[in-house]
């Protein structure tokens, strides 16, 4: 049937994460339990990590787009009713002798920068805890206009979990990360863009337009093989120093020059045409 923005849907309407696809070759992926705010939980990880292995192995999909259903892009952890107030203690006891993965999942965030295909975050609401963990573990992110950011951890007795303590200073400062973290503050999406964390704000309505052009404009006009090696560069370069970084895009250099991509991408640009690059081969980047 068909999804929104003349996506193609295939994924049942009462699944925890929708998947839609274009035929420009992006995947949108969207959390879909708009009723807690598309909160965190084992149904949205199991149909999350499916939902992105299917993109990554699809030589069809060049983009993922990750979104929300409703008012919330994700908003933390789910941590159940309020009626389950009176039995908190008694649940954190238990959830401190039980394996993370049962809790939160088998795969941390960061497992979204080892993949080969660029991810964008189309941040449409509430984006807290573990949800803006997984947002600033995307390559680009949009948000609505006045969407709520969070790292609320602070505020729940909790310490910064799942590696944003190393996504957050990257994308912003040590100084930022500090005031953003310990004071587990909510601020907004028209500051979250003034301190680096979103490329852009748009009006609500405009936002998967807006996303899925420039999505759909990087499927369209970059190789996926260089987008694959850029990531693992930008991603593995951070615990090099200069000279390790060098050496290492020479070697990925000589490594391209062998590829398609490079004859396409020169040819079209020459031509004046549009790039018509190979889909990504299981050894690609």
């Amino acid at each position: 049937m068909s999804g929104s923005n003349g996506a193609s849907q295939d994924s049942q309407a009462g699944g925890a994460v929708l998947y839609e696809t274009t035929g420009s070759g992006v995947a949108i992926l969207t959390f879909n339990r708009p009723d807690r705010l598309n909160a965190w939980g084992p149904d949205i990880a199991a149909g999350f990590y499916a939902a992105i292995d299917r993109a990554e192995s699809d030589p069809a999909i060049r983009v993922i787009v990750l979104t929300g259903r409703g008012t919330g892009f994700c908003a933390g952890a789910y941590l159940g009713a309020p009626s389950a107030a009176a039995t908190v203690g008694e649940a954190m006891e238990e959830a401190s002798a039980t394996n993370l993965a049962e809790l939160v999942g088998e795969r941390p965030p960061h497992f979204l920068t080892t993949l080969r295909k660029p991810v964008i975050a189309a941040i449409n609401g509430a984006c807290v805890g573990i949800g803006l963990t997984q947002a600033l573990m995307c390559d680009v992110r949009f948000a609505a206009a006045g969407a709520k950011f969070g790292a609320v951890f602070a505020r729940r007795g909790l310490i910064a979990e799942f590696g944003i303590s190393w996504i957050l200073p990257r994308l912003t400062s040590m100084g930022i990360a500090l005031d953003l973290l310990l004071s587990a503050r909510t601020f907004l999406a028209e500051e979250a863009v003034e301190l680096g964390l979103v490329k852009e704000v748009v009006a609500a309505e405009d936002l998967m337009k807006r996303a899925l052009e420039y999505a759909e404009d990087m499927a369209e006009n970059c190789s996926p093989a260089s987008m694959a090696v850029i990531k693992r560069q930008v991603y593995g370069d951070d615990i090099r120093d200069v000279v390790d970084a060098n050496a290492r895009s020479e070697v990925l250099v000589h490594e391209a020059m062998s590829r398609p991509d490079v004859i396409e991408g020169i040819t079209s640009f020459l031509e004046k045409r549009p790039p018509h690059f190979p889909t990504l081969r299981p050894t690609d980047a």
